[in-house]
């Protein structure tokens, strides 16, 4: 793969305490240099013109004054410094690189991956929350669709569900999003019943599994819903706000998806973009054990050399079922 990094990312300081903090990518940096070939790009700032297509002008300039007279913390969650704005706009425009990269064709084992912070997909139009500023992947998409693409997909596989790309995309018609998140954690949304309203209705596709959803419920998502519904839509863009806070040894969650199964979820994705004649890349989100970030993505890294991840055992839980079948009811999986 092809990563996108700048080190101005890491000038974001949230402090020593906070789990969203600069050793998030110099572990993954670390990991990574174990691999031969692994190429880093340091695409340019994302375009405050462009942000402000996806973000309210009015609260792009708060955030902006705020990080200029110092910062301090936004809510009891985001914490901002000086330098956080300028590295919200570098994470941004990796995102856009990304998404503009996989548009031109890159693919392969030049498939391209974002690693940028602050994590963009709790950001809603107006406000910051979550960790987050900007919505890296809705901008990203957005200059996709400005550079020609008829539809961006966004597969948000982060434990936690990315109430700000809903919020943004919820209802424009241009942009599919679908979620796998915990039910009940942070922010509270992203219920079977968010499908979406005016041009975008059935553009949301939410999938809230109860705690403890394990690698095999998370694979029968994709196959029976979000696949088929993506296909569906005929992207020309498939974007994965990848958070690997799912993990089963994430210390903020309680699912029990393995780093074998973010391998299985990126072939799902591959063999998807494959089907539609679609771009794919990722944008990184959350992940806060610093050892199974890096080895998840470092398997997300190794399908794209060939790496053929281990099937799991078992059979899709009740509780899993029963939210598959909810989403039935709403009316996907019947396309």
């Amino acid at each position: 793969m092809n990563f996108g990094y700048r080190e101005v990312c890491l000038d974001h300081d949230t402090g020593p305490r906070h789990p969203e903090s600069a050793d998030r990518l110099r572990a993954i940096r670390r990991g990574l240099a174990e691999y031969h070939g692994v190429e880093y790009v340091a695409a340019g700032d994302a375009d405050e013109e462009l942000i402000c297509k996806v973000h309210d002008p009015d609260y792009v300039e708060e955030i902006k004054a705020f990080c200029q007279e110092g910062g301090g913390n936004w809510d009891a969650d985001t914490v901002a410094v000086e330098d956080t704005w300028k590295a919200a706009l570098a994470s941004a425009g990796l995102a856009e690189w990304a998404a503009l990269s996989a548009l031109d064709g890159d693919d392969g084992r030049e498939t391209p991956f974002a690693l940028g912070r602050p994590p963009g997909h709790h950001a809603v139009a107006d406000d910051a929350m979550g960790f987050c500023f900007v919505d890296n992947a809705v901008v990203a998409a957005q200059s996709a669709l400005d550079e020609g693409a008829d539809g961006v997909a966004i597969f948000d596989w982060d434990v936690h569900h990315g109430n700000g790309t809903q919020d943004i995309c919820y209802d424009r018609d241009d942009i599919f999003y679908a979620s796998i998140h915990e039910e009940g954690l942070y922010p509270g949304t992203g219920e079977v019943d968010e499908t979406g309203t005016g041009d975008g209705a059935m553009r949301t596709l939410n999938v809230p599994y109860d705690p403890g959803a394990d690698t095999v419920d998370y694979l029968a998502a994709v196959d029976e819903l979000i696949a088929p519904e993506i296909e569906s839509f005929d992207p020309d863009l498939l974007l994965v706000s990848a958070g690997f806070d799912a993990h089963r040894h994430d210390p903020i969650s309680r699912m029990r998806v393995s780093s074998e199964g973010y391998g299985l979820l990126t072939q799902r994705m591959r063999d998807l973009t494959d089907r539609c004649d679609a771009g794919l890349g990722f944008v990184l989100e959350g992940g806060y054990s610093l050892d199974t970030l890096t080895d998840s993505l470092t398997t997300v890294h190794e399908v794209f050399d060939g790496y053929q991840p281990s099937q799991p055992d078992g059979s899709v839980s009740e509780d899993a079922r029963d939210v598959l079948d909810a989403l039935v009811d709403q009316g996907f999986g019947s396309t």
